[in-house]
């Protein structure tokens, strides 16, 4: 551990957190000559090995995720042409999936017109690992291409919980200030917390953490944020 992380860590230590302290915490911490993107860590009270208990879905952040996002879109005909109008930076449908096939990932996020997922489903083994593959649950997969665009242009970032019942969403940079942080927290949480399977019992938010790319986790106050948002 860095000096600079270790003086972080003590700042911190074992406080907990609301959301309006931990989003002004956050950037005082911010120690790093860039940027650093600030995020959002929780564990759920979910089996993820059970269907009915997959967490998953969308939410627009109001400030943005303060990165530029590169988009491709999997269309042909019509919405091709929508979706070049519409600002993607990369559309196509034979030849843009041969290049992915053949290793080229240089983009962000993906969306598919429904007449091409046969076809974007046989790169699954390339775009699942990295939470590429477009989605019918996440807006993704669908005719409305101009829309899924401009909703990703907004700052509209993907969730779904891991194989250990972990959530891992980002939301925003520190350059945004405690308040913009705050809110794009407030609306990430409340996504998530409105996501909860009907078959979790018990406690569904078990932990929460705040930190910065370079910066320490700061814990939050799970209890607090499930009254607020359950």
């Amino acid at each position: 551990m860095g000096k600079k992380l270790e003086a972080t860590v003590a700042q911190v230590g074992t406080k907990v957190y609301d959301l309006h302290g931990a989003s002004e915490l956050v950037k005082q911490l911010a120690f790093a000559k860039f940027d650093e993107t600030v995020e959002l860590a929780l564990r759920l009270g979910v089996d993820p090995k059970r269907a009915d208990q997959m967490v998953r879905g969308t939410t627009v952040l109001p400030h943005g995720t303060g990165k530029k996002v590169r988009i491709v879109v999997f269309a042909k005909g019509e919405k091709e042409q929508e979706a070049k109008e519409a600002g993607a930076d990369f559309v196509g449908a034979e030849d843009l999936l041969e290049k992915v096939k053949g290793g080229w990932l240089e983009f962000d996020s993906a969306i598919a017109t429904p007449d091409l997922m046969g076809a974007v489903g046989k790169l699954g083994k390339v775009l699942g690992p990295r939470g590429l593959m477009p989605n019918p649950k996440t807006g993704t997969v669908t005719f409305e291409v101009v829309k899924a665009i401009q909703e990703i242009r907004k700052g509209r970032v993907e969730y779904k919980v891991d194989k250990a019942g972990n959530v891992h969403v980002p939301i925003g940079k520190v350059s945004f200030g405690s308040e913009k942080i705050k809110e794009n927290a407030q609306a990430v949480l409340d996504s998530i917390m409105k996501a909860k399977p009907a078959s979790s019992k018990g406690r569904y938010l078990k932990g929460a953490t705040m930190s910065s790319t370079m910066g320490p986790g700061i814990s939050l106050d799970s209890i607090g944020i499930s009254r607020q948002f359950g």
